[in-house]
């Protein structure tokens, strides 16, 4: 029976990539570490794929809108919202009735809503869920707009998009395209060709293209990693963020992932609805409490790391802050408020 001593000394090798999980001597001592069996770690870890050969994944979607600060007290009057707890940024939500799975409305006093919708799924390959992905981005989004202008009683209110995000409860993939998979899931719309209907050339397609990239590699240099060996593997880019955690009593926590989103967004939304009125010639008018020094302190509270921060959760902030174009966006809407006195 080998010491404590030796176990984490073992351990620290796998961790910082100096041998590999699969190797048995180490699935034996996460055991041992764990106090648990290799049947309970096996998912875990992710050195296989699942019997059925399915990818599970859990399916986070953040379709924001602005409908502006007059319009969310309003909201928050009618629908009996309630303050959300352990925000980045303060907000108040209530439930919505989604047909497909748990949703919260999240509601910001700079005007912001937002809809928080999760899903789970199972698919046979990456291309079938990237197929999935496009078309139920179009229905959330008409599904999104219409709760909102029955809620605000107002046609006049659009949702803006859809931001996904998929937590991977299994694995899919065998463990030496891991990081190429993850990869894709980060940016499924590779795997797509134009816009259209979900037709069987169009499955076969995209089935054909996830074949060919992960035979030559997927590394895209848009696509930012944000995990810790031996911990999990995680990606963020333009198109969204992956979560594959491999430790899970020293993974980052799904919410975490969810509350670092729901902040992103709505700042994303707010300063998009800002550069949209600049860039059509018309001075922002916005409430003097949400002007650009709100902004300024909030570019500080997403950029600058807090003082008992992990280094798990600053390595997730920075990529999903950095892959969003926020401090940008950020940027340009702090000018354009200080010009006009806001």
């Amino acid at each position: 029976m080998p010491t404590l001593e030796a176990i984490e000394k073992a351990l620290y090798r796998h961790e910082t990539g100096r041998a590999a999980v699969a190797d048995p001597i180490y699935r034996e001592l996460y055991c041992m570490a764990y106090e648990t069996t290799e049947h309970v770690l096996f998912g875990v870890l992710g050195s296989e794929p699942p019997a059925d050969g399915n990818l599970v994944v859990r399916s986070h979607k953040f379709i924001p809108a602005f409908v502006g600060p007059e319009a969310v007290a309003a909201l928050e009057a009618r629908h009996e919202c309630e303050a959300a707890p352990h925000q980045w940024l303060d907000c108040k939500s209530a439930l919505a009735d989604h047909p497909e799975g748990p949703c919260r409305l999240y509601a910001w006093p700079f005007g912001v809503v937002m809809y928080h919708l999760v899903e789970s799924r199972s698919a046979p390959n990456l291309a079938a869920l990237a197929i999935w992905r496009r078309a139920s981005y179009r229905s959330d989004l008409a599904w999104a707009a219409g709760d909102l202008r029955m809620r605000l009683r107002t046609q006049d209110v659009t949702a803006a998009y859809v931001l996904g995000a998929f937590w991977v409860v299994q694995p899919g993939w065998p463990a030496e395209s891991a990081e190429d998979s993850m990869r894709i899931l980060c940016t499924p719309k590779v795997l797509l060709g134009r816009e259209g209907a979900a037709t069987d050339d169009a499955v076969a397609h995209a089935e054909l293209v996830e074949r060919r990239l992960l035979a030559a590699g997927y590394s895209p240099a848009d696509v930012t990693p944000f995990g810790v060996a031996g911990v999990s593997s995680a990606y963020a880019s333009w198109s969204g963020v992956v979560y594959q955690p491999h430790a899970g009593q020293r993974a980052l926590l799904e919410q975490d992932l969810v509350t670092c989103e729901l902040a992103v967004q709505a700042v994303w939304a707010y300063c998009r609805h800002i550069n949209q009125q600049a860039e059509a010639g018309d001075d922002p008018a916005v409430p003097g409490a949400y002007g650009w020094r709100f902004l300024r302190g909030v570019r500080s509270r997403l950029t600058n790391p807090r003082p008992q921060e992990s280094g798990q959760h600053r390595l997730m902030r920075n990529a999903i802050v950095t892959t969003s174009d926020l401090p940008g966006c950020l940027d340009h809407a702090i000018t354009t408020l200080r010009d006009v006195g806001a």
